[in-house]
């Protein structure tokens, strides 16, 4: 029988392989969730504390500054079940689709009777995909000015150390079997730009060490865009890009800049 165990937010061990990730506005997304309708999902973890399922949960519970939060054992899974079960709870939940038209009377109803439906987790561009032109009505700017907040990069106590600011493990495993293969030097250093990509950046301690860098490094970091401080820059670089039904209502607000 699964019985429900509060936990201290430190005693749990996120999955280090973990493939799901969850952006700073998503975390942010869980947080107002919980913070309106209470924890109602229990994290799920084994018997030492790891997670299986609801990283983006701790994640929200320490933005909370929770101290404690609900959790269920999983006793009996073997190590492969419980490594497919990390990705099945994620790639599951995604395999359900909408009913549009119910969506959207939903929503409607929720509108009318006064409820923040910037906390059901939907963008404003997908708002405005289910409801259309209201949707600027419902979210309003503040609605949606909140929920994208601009980065301020202020330094935090010392600098980084560079070597906090990524973690290279995978990639120079891969380096090193790429350099004992049997292949053409060509193929060899394809693969060796390639491996680069499983370096993991830890963004948080970028975003400080970047308030501590000089002007040139700074504007070197923004061209990679390891931070982002320029919108129209981001836009220009490729680094982001705006739906259609974003980009009308942008050309709508702002024929000047079209």
């Amino acid at each position: 029988m699964l019985s429900i165990e509060y936990k201290s937010t430190g005693e749990l061990v996120p999955y280090v392989n973990n493939s799901r990730t969850h952006s700073e506005q998503q975390v942010q997304q869980v947080a107002a969730s919980i913070k309106e309708f209470g924890f109602t999902n229990p994290i799920l973890i084994d018997h030492d504390g790891g997670i299986i399922a609801g990283h983006g949960r701790l994640q929200a519970a320490q933005l909370l500054s929770l101290d404690e939060v609900p959790t269920i054992t999983l006793e009996g899974l073997t190590e492969a079940q419980r490594k497919a079960y990390v990705i099945a709870d994620n790639k599951l939940a995604l395999n359900a689709g909408w009913n549009d038209e119910l969506l959207k009377v939903e929503i409607d109803m929720l509108s009318d009777d006064g409820f923040d439906i910037s906390l059901l987790g939907f963008d404003k561009e997908e708002m405005l995909e289910i409801l259309g032109e209201t949707a600027l009505d419902s979210f309003g700017d503040d609605a949606y000015t909140k929920k994208v907040e601009i980065p301020t990069y202020e330094p935090k106590g010392e600098k980084p150390d560079i070597t906090d600011l990524y973690d290279d493990a995978r990639t120079f495993e891969l380096v090193e079997e790429i350099k004992n293969a049997n292949l053409p030097q060509s193929e060899k250093d394809f693969l060796m730009l390639a491996a680069g990509r499983h370096t993991v950046l830890n963004f948080e301690s970028i975003a400080n060490y970047y308030a501590h860098a000089s002007k040139e490094c700074q504007e070197l970091m923004e061209n990679s865009a390891l931070v982002i401080i320029d919108f129209d820059k981001a836009l220009e670089l490729g680094y982001v890009k705006l739906s259609e039904a974003i980009s009308k209502q942008y050309t709508k607000e702002y024929p000047d800049e079209g």
